[in-house]
């Protein structure tokens, strides 16, 4: 889904601490981690906490995180097997249910998708043979499909232009096309650039009948030890940001080098679940329930034809062990 810039691997204050007792201990080897994330709060937060509070060394972890602009081409890493682990935002969970990846752990409910257009258009029925900017097969991307479906449209009634985020910004910032499927930051970077621009759609509209998870997958050949450590990791991480999540904006805009205004207003675009809302969500179905939602959706729009049970591709068994 989304990036701005790449920040190095720093350790805060609480990091030195744990590796100034760590000096005494004998050295472990760690097992490297390659982590895909994307730099937003949705995307990059729990890494980023994971690296201010040294949970992946606390987990045997040595992580090598990579930024990357969308999930789908953080799964196409995986097929190259030059990536482990990603996030991935609710457009993108059709590859899993293709068979591509598998589902380790869900992030949270995204709410920071809009379908935005300029000033002058007042419903989705307007942008009937428009240009519309959307980076294909992200969250964007599956709200503007819901969207024309509720309209009555499809994408062959508007003019679909396939553009990765910055361009989407950039092309609607310059007025060279009429309408984008675009997420919160980007939307409030937009927005300082084109005020009056107007949102038609959000996933809102159709919540709760349709949650929208956002999720952490790997590669289907890792090993389930590292996948165990990596949930608890991102358990520990996600506790943290529950329970702080102004600090846990602060640590995230210092991480990926966006204003903590930009991320505070995306964090408000969320619902952040508990670690055990998460758990008891994993456990009960209510997770797979969320899938399976999508599945229907992902069949609807032709985007997957058959997909997957998500029995066969999340693994709420691991989150359980974790």
């Amino acid at each position: 889904m989304k990036a701005f810039s790449r920040r190095a691997f720093v350790m805060g204050a609480s990091s030195l601490a744990a590796a100034a007792t760590a000096r005494s201990r004998p050295a472990l080897a760690a097992d490297t981690v390659r982590m895909g994330y994307i730099g937003d709060f949705n995307g990059a937060s729990l890494a980023a906490i994971a690296a201010d509070q040294d949970l992946w060394a606390a987990h045997g972890l040595a992580p090598d995180l990579k930024v990357f602009t969308n999930g789908p081409i953080q799964i196409q890493a995986f097929g190259s097997a030059s990536l482990d682990f990603g996030y991935v935002g609710p457009g993108a969970l059709w590859l899993p249910a293709s068979g591509r990846a598998k589902v380790i752990a869900i992030n949270n409910l995204g709410q920071a998708d809009r379908v935005i257009a300029q000033a002058g258009f007042k419903s989705v029925v307007d942008l009937k043979g428009k240009k519309v900017g959307v980076p294909e097969g992200t969250s964007g991307d599956m709200l503007l499909r819901l969207a024309l479906q509720r309209a009555g449209m499809t994408v062959d009634d508007i003019e679909y232009i396939r553009m990765d985020p910055s361009t989407v910004v950039a092309a609607f910032a310059s007025r060279q096309i009429d309408a984008a499927g675009i997420w919160y930051p980007l939307v409030a970077v937009i927005k300082d650039r084109v005020p009056d621009l107007v949102e038609i759609a959000a996933n809102a509209d159709f919540f709760p009948q349709i949650a929208f998870p956002t999720a952490f997958v790997s590669r289907n050949d890792v090993a389930d030890d590292l996948v165990r450590k990596v949930i608890a990791v991102l358990k520990g991480a996600n506790a943290f940001r529950a329970a702080h999540l102004d600090k846990a904006v602060a640590i995230t805009a210092n991480f990926i080098g966006i204003g903590a205004d930009k991320l505070a207003e995306e964090a408000q675009h969320s619902k952040f679940l508990t670690t055990p809302e998460l758990e008891a969500a994993t456990t009960d179905g209510t997770a797979a329930g969320w899938l399976a939602t999508l599945n229907g959706m992902f069949k609807t729009f032709g985007r997957l034809p058959d997909p997957l049970d998500p029995k066969a591709y999340f693994r709420a068994d691991l989150y359980a062990e974790s």
